[in-house]
């Protein structure tokens, strides 16, 4: 064929047009369904892999922007449906879909981060048993992570209060839900693990949706949790889906109630169980005496001695039986005044025992600190106050030194 008059084209102005066709046929983006393979990352963050099917293979590309939004992993195998732009790379002469959106294919994106994370931390022995440290038989100390602001702190502190006084409490407050709380829940857990006296920390909140519930699902609190020296209890309000927070934790619950109902379990059980070694310590003391009278008595009648000695040595022998029951009765209930003034001692002093005498306790708003020094504050810093009964925001008008 003759070329005279003929328009010939480069390489570049046939790129062109085919980007034009893709422009007017696909300029709205279009959806895509296949399987994942040949998936990588690259340095500078960006996502290359294949869309296949059993018929073709359609390559793809995930810039950072986009990459950074994903909930889950991608992977060789996941089948995906993506939204995006069909474009040419001129450089290589191939067309693609530039991703804007994924979707993992028959499951939520967060549910399968959830599995994916979940059966990561199960390979890595986050779960297994032998990693559970045993809770205290009697907690007088606890550290609490949740909002300070919410119902679980007040179920928690209400129970404890009217069922077990004598703990002490320690609240470490934080965001239990939206963007950063998982942050704020796993610092939480690394502070409280600072004071070496507690013998327990609570990680709480109230009820609420899969969604609400999402921070105690992220990896940052599983691997707090994980790390705590101090012995772990979930309380977090859910009522079907177990959080990752729970399989991590030495011991969880469903709810703040449960939470503290165990310890005011773990001090009635406890005080039971003194009340009968007490009992089993006047049975055991009473047969011994009781043995060593009838030995006496038989030991008597075996040398024959006569009436009025046998008389004498029983006669001492009731007197020292009498003085051995008063000296038992009269340990046994000083131990019992002093287990009860160390209880009382401990009721007095927690934080809600002087509250409820009048005091109260100032903290900046911003960041929760308890305020000691007025060299902490300045003019107009917002304050929240607590009182035995509720709280009250202020503002600072005027500092007095």
């Amino acid at each position: 064929m003759p070329l005279k008059n003929k328009h010939i084209y480069t390489v570049s102005e046939i790129t062109r047009e085919i980007e034009a066709v893709f422009e007017n046929t696909f300029g709205n983006g279009i959806w895509v369904e296949g399987e994942v393979s040949n998936f990588k990352i690259a340095s500078s963050g960006h996502f290359y892999f294949s869309l296949k099917d059993s018929m073709a293979v359609l390559n793809a590309a995930m810039f950072i922007r986009a990459a950074r939004e994903l909930k889950f992993k991608i992977e060789d195998g996941l089948k995906v449906i993506c939204f995006g732009k069909i474009d040419v790379y001129g450089a290589r002469g191939q067309y693609q879909i530039i991703v804007e959106q994924i979707e993992p294919k028959g499951v939520g994106a967060r549910q399968l981060a959830f599995e994916q994370l979940k059966n990561k931390l199960l390979k890595e022995g986050l779960f297994d048993p032998i990693h559970k440290k045993q809770i205290p038989l009697m907690p007088f100390r606890v550290g609490i992570v949740t909002s300070s602001a919410g119902a679980a702190i007040r179920d928690i502190l209400g129970i404890l209060k009217k069922g077990a006084p004598c703990v002490d409490v320690v609240i470490r407050s934080a965001r239990v839900q939206g963007e950063g709380a998982a942050q704020e829940i796993a610092q939480g857990i690394e502070d409280l693990n600072q004071y070496k006296d507690l013998d327990l920390i609570i990680v709480s909140r109230g009820g609420g949706s899969t969604e609400d519930l999402w921070a105690f699902n992220e990896e940052v609190v599983a691997r707090a949790v994980y790390n705590s020296q101090i012995p772990t209890l979930s309380a977090v309000g859910h009522q079907i889906n177990t959080s990752l927070c729970d399989l991590v934790a030495d011991l969880f619950v469903e709810t703040p109630t449960a939470a503290a109902k165990i310890i005011v379990d773990k001090k009635n059980r406890l005080l039971a169980d003194l009340d009968g070694l007490r009992h089993e310590l006047e049975f055991s003391i009473s047969g011994v005496i009781n043995a060593l009278k009838n030995n006496l008595t038989a030991l008597a009648h075996a040398l024959k001695s006569p009436a009025d000695r046998l008389q004498e040595k029983e006669q001492l022998l009731d007197e020292l039986f009498s003085s051995l029951n008063q000296n038992m009765r009269q340990m046994l209930n000083i131990t019992q005044e002093r287990f009860s003034s160390l209880i009382q001692s401990l009721q007095a002093l927690s934080p809600l025992a002087v509250l409820s005498r009048g005091y109260s306790l100032s903290m900046l708003l911003a960041d929760s600190a308890i305020i000691k020094d007025i060299n902490q504050i300045k003019i107009k810093d917002k304050i929240k106050t607590v009182l035995s009964k509720g709280a009250f925001i202020s503002r600072v008008e005027e500092i007095v030194n």
